[in-house]
């Protein structure tokens, strides 16, 4: 559930929020809900999951047939001639 929150800021300071938030193409709404639950999450034992991190998270691909070793061996190969 939603639900709006009004805050009180120095206008530089949001400024330059909406700044980051731009060249990180995520609204500002949600770097402040991310910095909330970042900060009231229970940290035992996990290990912590930036922002840009979680912009990322399934980007790639797994394919499960790739053999890792192979390629960077082929890579390492190539690299070295």
């Amino acid at each position: 559930m939603e639900t709006k929150l009004t805050l009180r800021l120095n206008k530089t300071v949001i400024e330059k929020a909406k700044e980051y938030a731009l060249s990180h193409n995520i609204s500002l709404s949600r770097m402040v809900e991310t910095y909330f639950q970042s900060i009231t999450v229970s940290k035992k034992g996990l290990p912590e999951i930036t922002p840009l991190v979680e912009s990322l998270s399934g980007v790639i691909q797994n394919t499960n047939d790739l053999d890792y070793k192979e390629g960077y061996s082929a890579f390492l190969n190539e690299k070295y001639k």
